[in-house]
């Protein structure tokens, strides 16, 4: 018969099970912001470059460069806000 494991019992697991929750709503959500920014940011820099052609290339990538770092910033962070909700270190 295995051992039974009593860390998620009691108010421990009523603990883990709200924050649990609320992290995974709040990293949802902020990693749903940095999906939505990267890709406007990469929309509005592609539209640069298509409107502009070379001239504007590097000022269009910079943009869509700088939506991605948010959006995997964004990312990131979600993912540590997620952790930090069910006590993983």
């Amino acid at each position: 018969m295995p051992l039974e494991n009593n860390q998620d019992k009691g108010a421990t697991g009523a603990a883990k099970f709200v924050t649990s929750a609320i992290g995974n709503t709040v990293g949802g959500i902020g990693r749903t912001a940095g999906n939505v920014t990267g890709a406007a940011s990469r929309g509005i820099g592609d539209t640069i470059t298509g409107a502009t052609g070379s001239a504007g290339k590097p000022v269009g990538d910079a943009i869509s460069g700088l939506g991605t770092g948010v959006e995997n910033g964004a990312d990131s962070v979600s993912k540590g806000v997620e952790n930090a909700g069910q006590w993983k270190k």
